[in-house]
């Protein structure tokens, strides 16, 4: 495989779930055989892949945007490619199949505090193992992978690399691309066969708080729910001995916290919104992770990219669905002077 510097490239290439999100506001989560009523309901966007390159084609940027994945032959995955189009994503290597019908999530919105619960159907996702990409061919310069433990093709065993979510990042590495992860929150033991071995082919790991805990082992929230900032720094650490070659951010409502190979640390509060502003917290740390990778892919300074990232999730909590919120960047970073800045301990 010919590789190319990542200085001579541009572009992200995002692959990984596409899911359709089905959110109903709900006035409460019922009880088994209890009733709740929907209030209201929205079609949106779900997955890694479809939520990041929505945040950032709508946040303005230039930055050449390209899907990879599988969706099924039908109206779901019509109106994902029609979305792209509209966006101007390239869906060149977002393929579509007769196996399996195109992903989607009932997601239950609670209204009040935007608390969510998720009915999945993995669909056309389970299928998608990443085989059809020629890096080589590709001009990006960032290749993001989402959500690990949540495609079980990619999941899947490899005899050389351990799982194939490795060998595909780490054949996009060989072809001269930096790349990024993120993980599902899900209540399992799979993060250290799952995720570690490709924690070793990533430049860039973009997990909250619950995914950094679960693949290292550190608790990082305290018996009343604070934070534990020194878990959190090493978790962040434990990252980086696991592979990770430039930077390790965890994310959190806080805030963020980010160290690099190097050993620095960044440390940056999420905004102090009014409870009215929150409709729906679905697709915020997604959003986090679009602001984060635009300025890394732009080769701002570390701090700049932990606050459009926040600034990003606050934008993306105004909206019931994953990207309904997101504005363009210029509006994204204004947040951050309408809505100061919460403290957290360092």
């Amino acid at each position: 495989m010919k590789k190319n510097s990542s200085a001579s490239r541009k572009g992200l290439l995002a692959g990984g779930n596409w899911i359709i999100d089905q959110v109903k506001m709900v006035d409460l989560y019922p009880q088994r055989e209890q009733l709740a009523n929907i209030r209201s309901q929205a079609q949106g966007t779900g997955g890694s892949p479809y939520n990041v390159l929505i945040d950032i084609a709508k946040m303005g940027t230039n930055i050449p945007l390209s899907a990879a994945g599988l969706v099924g032959k039908d109206i779901l995955g019509e109106s994902i490619f029609k979305d792209c189009e509209t966006h101007k994503i390239n869906t060149k290597l977002l393929r579509t199949t007769q196996e399996a019908s195109t992903s989607y999530t009932d997601v239950m919105t609670e209204m009040g505090n935007g608390r969510r619960t998720f009915f999945h159907y993995r669909g056309a996702n389970a299928l998608w193992d990443g085989s059809d990409i020629d890096f080589a061919a590709t001009r990006a310069k960032l290749f993001h992978l989402g959500y690990l433990l949540l495609l079980d093709a990619m999941d899947a065993p490899d005899r050389v690399y351990t799982t194939k979510a490795a060998k595909i990042l780490a054949e996009a590495q060989e072809a001269g691309l930096k790349t990024s992860v993120d993980v599902v929150s899900e209540d399992s033991n799979r993060f250290a066969k799952i995720v570690s071995p490709a924690l070793k082919h990533v430049d860039y790991c973009i997990l909250n708080e619950i995914e950094a805990g679960k693949t290292t082992g550190f608790k990082i929230r305290l018996a009343d729910g604070s934070l534990d900032t020194a878990a959190l720094r090493h978790a962040a650490g434990a990252l980086l001995q696991l592979g990770v070659r430039d930077i390790v951010v965890i994310h959190f409502p806080e805030g963020a916290f980010a160290r690099t190979r190097k050993g620095d640390d960044s440390w940056q509060s999420s905004l102090t919104l009014p409870q009215k502003y929150i409709v729906g917290t679905a697709g915020a740390g997604d959003a986090f992770c679009a602001g984060v990778l635009v300025g890394l892919h732009e080769g701002q300074p570390l701090q700049q990219c932990l606050l459009q990232g926040v600034c990003a999730a606050a934008a993306s909590l105004s909206h019931s669905t994953c990207t309904g919120g997101m504005k363009p960047l210029v509006e994204v970073i204004a947040l951050a002077k309408k809505y100061r800045p919460r403290s957290i301990p360092a």
